[in-house]
């Protein structure tokens, strides 16, 4: 979220990413409340005085169903959808306003948010598909769905408290499970999680993003709110002049491409890392973890700027430019891409947090390939 002198910019309760104003629905309905999409999914309207909140979540649930009533009632909170709620937000300077008061008049806005499941969204989208786009999105383009959502954890367990010991054993011995479970008892695991990554060791860091990748997919099908916080956290990292960024590129990659559903929104701010030498290789690592199962968030991006790293200096480089470019199934570079085919260089690059031995040559050849089949 951006800050003001005093007040913020209206953000996402579910992705953390900035949100634009509302506006009139196409189609009017009830209340006609204004409403809004965010890139994660979830849709919004505004209460601008804060008394009709209950209308305001009937709107914003038909909405999300594509405007259709009978799926909405049919809906189960948490089961079916989750909400969330950005109060004291003044429509008329589009900000949220902590003290409640601006220039002599009283702020009691609130932005109500639901953000539908997998199974429901792939309903609505049925029905949004024959009523033309989906709200909030062009027409042809791909639909974010929800994630897949974790299972609630019984209320009388005895939760664990998390310290930094506990928390690299299970980064160490891969244990998923216990880490989500971790998550959920004590939010203080994610920044012991994001300190593992201040380490020398190449292989390691990269492990340890890619475990922070599938634990934040799971934790952000219920809450979404602390995974967008670490986001930001990782970020702020990145472009403290006075750090050492070591693995928060890849571990903003690895979230991402876990998730890019909920987090899509934040891949083109990587580009900005673009131009460090010491950040490079990462970036084109994130992006083509991206890639693999979103290729649509690289192309909305200019990714076409790198293009000329395909003749880096650097075999890596250029590597991890191949990867890319096959993944986004890029034909506008095909011809620079078929020109590595002969490039013997070996090379190591990271799957699922584990070393690959390969080469410049081999993953040129699998580039040409998926371009050509595009």
């Amino acid at each position: 979220m951006k800050k003001g002198k005093n007040n913020l910019k209206p953000w996402c309760p579910f992705c953390g990413m900035d949100v634009g104003r509302t506006r009139d629905a196409v189609q009017r309905k009830m209340t006609e409340f204004p409403v809004g999409s965010c890139d994660c999914g979830a849709v919004y309207v505004c209460d601008a005085t804060g008394h009709n909140v209950g209308a305001a979540i009937v709107e914003s649930l038909v909405y999300a169903c594509g405007d259709d009533w009978d799926l909405a009632w049919e809906l189960i909170p948490e089961d079916d959808y989750l909400t969330g709620r950005i109060d004291d937000y003044d429509e008329i300077t589009h900000q949220v306003v902590p003290a409640r008061e601006l220039d002599g008049r009283w702020v009691r806005g609130v932005l109500y948010f639901v953000r539908l499941h997998r199974n429901v969204a792939e309903i609505a989208q049925r029905v949004q598909e024959k009523q033309g786009a989906a709200p909030g999105s062009a027409a042809g383009e791909p639909v974010s769905m929800a994630p897949v959502m974790e299972p609630e954890r019984d209320p009388k367990r005895k939760k664990k408290r998390a310290d930094k010991k506990l928390v690299k054993e299970l980064v160490a011995s891969g244990d998923i499970d216990s880490l989500v479970d971790l998550c959920f008892d004590d939010r203080r695991t994610l920044r012991f999680l994001q300190r593992l990554l201040y380490e020398p060791d190449e292989a390691g860091r990269y492990h340890t993003s890619w475990v922070i990748g599938q634990v934040c997919a799971r934790l952000s099908s219920r809450e979404p709110g602390p995974v967008a916080d670490l986001l930001h956290r990782l970020f702020e990292a990145c472009t403290d002049s006075a750090a050492t960024n070591w693995g928060m590129i890849e571990a903003i990659g690895s979230v991402i491409s876990a998730r890019p559903d909920i987090y899509g929104a934040f891949t083109r701010h990587l580009l900005n890392f673009m131009g460090e030498e010491s950040t490079r290789r990462h970036v084109l690592w994130a992006l083509g973890e991206i890639a693999e199962s979103r290729p649509d968030l690289i192309r909305k991006t200019p990714f076409y700027s790198t293009f000329h790293f395909l003749g880096h200096h650097d075999p890596v480089i250029r590597g991890l430019m191949a990867r890319l470019m096959g993944r986004i199934k890029a034909s506008e570079a095909l011809f620079q891409v078929m020109g590595l085919q002969d490039d013997q260089h070996q090379i190591t690059i990271y799957e699922e947090g584990r070393p690959m031995q390969t080469t410049v040559a081999q993953l040129a050849t699998r580039a040409v390939e998926l371009i050509q089949h595009n």
